[in-house]
C-alpha cells in the first residue's frame, strides 16, 4: 500500500510530536523548523503545520483566513481492543471528545490531540483478513 499523507494544523508542534510519539505509537521522521514536523506510523504520514507567516501548510490564505486546529475531519487508526486502549490513554492524561460509540460495523471513540484535532480510535467488529 502506498503511504497517505494527512496535514494537522497544531497550535505547538513540538507538543504535538509528544503527544503523537508517547501516546500513539508515531515515529518521527522530520523536524526541520519549530512550525513543521513529518510523523509515521506504518503507511500513514502526518504533517504537523503551525499557523504561521513563515509559508507551508500553516500559512494564513491571500483572502487572510488563517488554518486552525479542530473540526471534524479526522484520521481513523484501527485498534485490536477499543476498551484497553482507551483505558491506557486516560493513564497518560489523553482526552476524548465523547463516550464509545458502538456502531453496526464497529466501535468508535474520538482521542483529541493537544490542539483539539479529532483522533478516531475504531475498533472492528469482525477483523479483516
Amino acid at each position: 500500500m502506498a503511504t497517505v499523507s494527512v496535514r494537522y494544523i497544531v497550535n505547538n508542534v513540538d507538543e504535538a510530536i509528544s503527544f503523537y510519539t508517547d501516546k500513539l505509537g508515531f515515529s518521527l521522521k522530520m523536524h526541520p523548523a519549530p512550525t513543521f514536523a513529518m510523523l509515521n506510523k506504518g503507511d500513514l504520514r502526518l504533517l504537523l503545520s503551525a499557523p504561521s507567516e513563515q509559508g507551508g501548510g500553516g500559512q494564513i490564505l491571500s483572502d487572510g483566513r488563517k488554518p486552525e486546529p479542530g473540526g471534524w475531519n479526522r484520521i481513523s487508526l484501527q485498534v485490536s481492543n477499543l476498551v484497553s486502549t482507551i483505558e491506557t490513554l486516560r493513564k497518560k492524561g489523553a482526552h476524548f471528545r465523547n463516550d464509545i460509540v458502538y456502531g453496526v460495523a464497529g466501535n468508535q471513540i474520538l482521542l483529541e490531540d493537544p490542539s483539539g484535532n479529532p483522533i478516531e480510535l475504531f475498533e472492528p467488529l469482525q477483523q479483516n483478513e
